[in-house]
């Protein structure tokens, strides 16, 4: 999962401060996200599937398929 949240952010063209911003955390914080430091608790996975319009389990990676179903 951490290689899948850094990936993701680098696909959208976005740093770790852009990101935190969005989610209203600090950089750090989010940091520790990416590098699995902590766990991400249920409504920042739910606001990183928005911000990259995927499913959580893609951020989880439970599936390879990055596709949100509605």
């Amino acid at each position: 999962m951490r290689s899948r949240l850094r990936d993701l952010r680098q696909d959208h063209d976005m740093n770790q401060t852009q990101v935190a911003a969005h989610l209203g955390m600090s950089q750090t914080g989010y940091s520790k996200y990416e590098t699995g430091e902590n766990d991400i608790p249920t409504e920042i996975l739910i606001k990183l599937a928005r911000l990259y319009n995927t499913s959580i389990d893609y951020l989880l990676g439970e599936t390879d398929e990055p596709k949100r179903y509605p």
